[in-house]
């Protein structure tokens, strides 16, 4: 009798499972892939600044050329720590103070200086809510292409209401024909770039190179920083006790400097110089729990200094400390 039941029971319960079982609809998935970031920007506050960090776009930064004090056996570590490797795209940020009274941009990116992978400043700037006509003053913490570069469009001056300001050390240095000529054969068209970037300025009365380091805006004050380049700056930014260090080319491979923050770059002026400056402003950061504002950190290049060991000001290592995202721009 029970196998009789088992026979009677199987096709009722075949049937009661087709019920349940999932229609056979078409696929979406085949839908085509966008292959592109959303637009590269993000704010922050800073006491009662505003703070828009624009991305000009990533590139091959060929760790294996161009890093000097480090062993190949170290970057190999430490890439692999990072779940890295070569190439390694290397960010190029910028930085948006909106003071509620003046817009003042900190570095402009590469422009076209770069080829197609960069170049995007503009474009986030406008994403993020402003035209670059809006912007009052240019500050550039050195006159490499990756910095100055995005400061002209077509030979004009892509910030047209702006002027441009840099340490007048780092002017006389890259605007000069002598210090070409002497300068070793990779850096020589940087001088080109450099003088064609400011030429615009210059022609409208808008070049203004400053002589001293210090404040140029309330809440905005320079920093010499020199050894990357000879008149290399940061910019300290402070707005009710909250302050954010704009340090320009302090780090460029975080991955390495951070661990061995005595490895140096070929295109550092002075590598001593460099190491030096680069020790003395992460124990500042590290000391002052400022936020840092980098230009070659992963977009958007803003946190903190972490110290390992040893105390502050005693050698040792180094580590980064990523700002948390905030859907919602709060205070710092």
């Amino acid at each position: 009798m029970a196998a009789t039941n088992n026979k009677l029971t199987l096709p009722l319960l075949a049937a009661a499972m087709l019920q349940f079982a999932p229609l056979a609809l078409p696929a979406h998935a085949a839908a085509p892939q966008v292959h592109s970031q959303a637009p590269g920007y993000y704010r922050m506050m800073l006491g009662e600044f505003e703070i828009t960090v624009l991305s000009d776009g990533t590139h091959a930064f060929p760790i294996d050329t161009v890093m000097n004090n480090i062993t190949p056996a170290q970057i190999g570590r430490d890439l692999d720590d990072a779940g890295l490797a070569q190439p390694l795209q290397g960010s190029i940020n910028a930085f948006l103070v909106n003071t509620g009274k003046r817009l003042i941009l900190i570095d402009a990116g590469a422009g076209a200086l770069y080829g197609d992978c960069c170049g995007r400043l503009l474009q986030h700037l406008r994403a993020a809510g402003y035209q670059p006509e809006q912007v009052d003053m240019v500050l550039l913490t050195h006159l490499h292409k990756d910095h100055a570069g995005g400061v002209m469009r077509q030979g004009a001056a892509a910030f047209p209401n702006a002027v441009l300001r840099v340490a007048q050390g780092e002017a006389d240095y890259w605007l000069s024909k002598s210090e070409q000529d002497a300068a070793p054969e990779f850096l020589r068209s940087f001088f080109d770039s450099a003088r064609a970037a400011v030429a615009p300025y210059q022609a409208a009365g808008r070049f203004q190179p400053y002589a001293a380091y210090g404040q140029l805006e309330p809440g905005i004050r320079s920093l010499p920083a020199p050894g990357h380049t000879p008149g290399h700056a940061a910019y300290l930014v402070e707005s009710q006790g909250r302050k954010l260090l704009v340090w320009g080319d302090i780090v460029h491979v975080a991955p390495l400097q951070f661990p061995h923050p005595d490895a140096t770059v070929k295109y550092d002026s002075d590598a001593a110089g460099a190491q030096r400056q680069r020790r003395e402003l992460l124990d500042m950061a590290a000391s002052q729990r400022m936020v840092v504002g980098a230009a070659h950190i992963a977009f958007p290049g803003l946190g903190r200094i972490g110290k390992t060991g040893g105390p502050v000001g005693t050698g040792g290592s180094y580590r980064w400390l990523p700002v948390n995202y905030e859907g919602t721009p709060g205070a710092d």
